[in-house]
């Protein structure tokens, strides 16, 4: 059985398709259950057009795996094969395939004809009509031109691109059915609590190719003995009881040298890299899912395709300037557990601080390479010389320029009293018809997201069915939040009584329109009152 969002995700696919030409990109956060909302659109397609032909890709063969079994959990005797020399099945004899992209380049007359393609972690498709999965879907557009392409991913963007949707681009429009804010508000996933670490990895010194650090420069950097040893100090005074820590580390020295540091001070840990056995790697993450490790340190090979819902601390020990693979590593975190309510994440690299909350993350700008924009400058406050932006002090007098404010972007708390009116920057917001218990009239009820994830999730509580001061109230508040949200309300409300209109054409509307960019609320006993609604920066 899916899930509401799960149900709507597929929903929306298909409003999709029959609007729009070319391929969409389903961005789903990690521990939506994606597995299952593609078991069920294969499900679908498979028994309403019997002669249909699914190729499921993806990079990481335990995705290839996953995602079968999820296959296989929801459609028992589902008509799959596997293709992957590292699994070591090549089936192409059935109507749904799951493959590695490695296996299957260069094959495309083998496969022959395929109706769709489902790509895993398309985020990691280049934007250039280049490379393996650019290849085998040329070689098999060709053989069938009514191809179509469902991308996957939590993060739909790319380092140097931008978003994958902008041109050159494989897909050509984002579905995004639901939020971390919405799953984390209906219990589908579990929150991410931060604290400040007093140890910093600096990158000072260290330069980027691609946007990205060079990682040879980067490792030299952060791998040092007495940043390891404080690292690991804090993170044992933080970590409390906490049973399944999981280190990202900046490469295979380093992890191996935090491995070896926690080692030293107690906690039984190993350290799983690229050049990890295959056997040996499933040996160390069963015993770390059995209890028997307590902390779990990797290089480049954690942040897909591994879930263990109990991890309940990450230590970002990678400064990165991917968002994506941020995004990942925090995400690792974010599934429900069995015994605690949310996963600490201990932020040394300063990734929180260069990418913000991950439910506010910017896609990544695009680096042109052409270097004609003008260079970035500051003043001198003292004799007015212009000065590159990176001047600790003036070249001309000398005058030294102040530190720059860094701004705060942690996850953090928020005032639990409530005591004022909280200012809370909004996300998204979510619309549905609520019926009154007390009344048993119909009324609307809005949920707005925060862009911290320590936010609450704020329900407001419109009875624009009601008579009286109340009801004339909401509606007055719903007729100018309709029209702040871009929607003109007399399209929608051509009866005098609100029943008439108060339904799902209404509810569909509402989720489509453009979310305030900030509340302020108070609790008023036990509910949210929403005291002002701004769609102003």
């Amino acid at each position: 059985m899916l899930r509401e969002y799960q149900r709507r995700a597929i929903d929306r696919l298909y409003s999709w398709f029959e609007k729009n030409e070319g391929n969409p990109c389903l961005v789903l956060p990690t521990g939506a259950g994606k597995s299952h909302i593609v078991a069920a659109l294969c499900k679908e397609a498979v028994q309403n057009w019997p002669e249909t032909r699914i190729l499921m890709l993806t990079h990481v063969k335990e995705l290839i795996e996953q995602n079968a079994e999820k296959m296989r959990l929801h459609w028992p005797g589902a008509p799959l094969g596997i293709y992957s020399a590292s699994i070591g099945r090549k089936q192409l004899d059935e109507p749904i395939t799951f493959a590695g992209i490695q296996s299957l380049r260069g094959k495309a007359d083998k496969i022959g004809h395929v109706d769709l393609i489902v790509i895993d972690e398309c985020h990691m498709v280049s934007h250039k009509d280049e490379g393996g999965y650019r290849e085998l879907l040329n070689a098999l557009k060709a053989i069938n031109p009514s191809l179509r392409v469902i991308g996957l991913t939590a993060t739909p963007y790319r380092l140097g691109h931008g978003m994958i949707t902008d041109k050159p681009a494989l897909f050509d429009g984002l579905v995004e059915p639901v939020s971390i804010e919405e799953l984390i508000h209906k219990g589908f996933l579990s929150k991410l609590r931060s604290k400040v670490t007093k140890a910093k990895l600096s990158t000072e010194g260290v330069h980027k190719r691609g946007g990205e650090y060079i990682e040879a420069e980067l490792q030299a950097a952060v791998n040092k003995a007495d940043k390891n040893a404080a690292v690991v100090s804090e993170v044992m005074a933080l970590a409390g009881e906490r049973k399944a820590w999981l280190f990202f580390c900046a490469g295979v020295a380093h992890a191996e040298a935090i491995a070896s540091e926690l080692n030293a001070k107690g906690i039984v840990a190993e350290c799983v890299t690229g050049a990890t056995p295959k056997a040996e790697r499933e040996a160390i993450l069963s015993r770390y899912k059995a209890g028997e490790i307590r902390a779990l340190t990797n290089a480049n090979v954690l942040t897909t395709g591994f879930d263990y819902p109990d991890i309940d601390l990450i230590a970002m020990l990678r400064p990165t300037m991917s968002p994506s693979l941020y995004v990942q590593m925090a995400g690792r975190g974010l599934r429900v557990k069995s015994h605690t309510d949310h996963c600490l994440v201990l932020d040394f690299a300063g990734v929180v601080e260069t990418h913000g909350p991950i439910t506010a993350v910017k896609p990544p700008n695009k680096i042109s390479g052409e270097g004609n924009g003008e260079a970035p400058v500051k003043v001198c406050d003292s004799c007015g010389e212009l000065c590159a932006i990176s001047a600790k002090e003036c070249p001309s007098c000398g005058a030294a320029f102040p530190e720059p404010q860094k701004k705060d972007l942690k996850l953090r708390d928020v005032d639990i009293l409530g005591l004022d009116p909280v200012d809370m920057p909004v996300r998204a917001w979510s619309w549905r018809v609520h019926i009154s218990r007390a009344s048993t009239k119909k009324m609307l009820a809005v949920t707005y997201y925060g862009r911290d994830l320590a936010s609450p999730s704020v329900t407001e509580y419109l009875p624009v069915a009601h008579e009286g001061y109340a009801g004339d109230k909401a509606m007055q508040a719903f007729m100018s939040m309709s029209r702040s949200a871009g929607l003109n309300p007399a399209e929608f409300m051509k009866e005098t009584d609100p029943n008439g209109w108060l339904g799902d054409a209404l509810i569909v509307r509402l989720n489509g329109s453009k979310p305030p960019v900030h509340i302020k609320y108070k609790m008023d006993g036990k509910f949210f009152r929403v005291t002002e609604r701004s769609w102003c920066v």
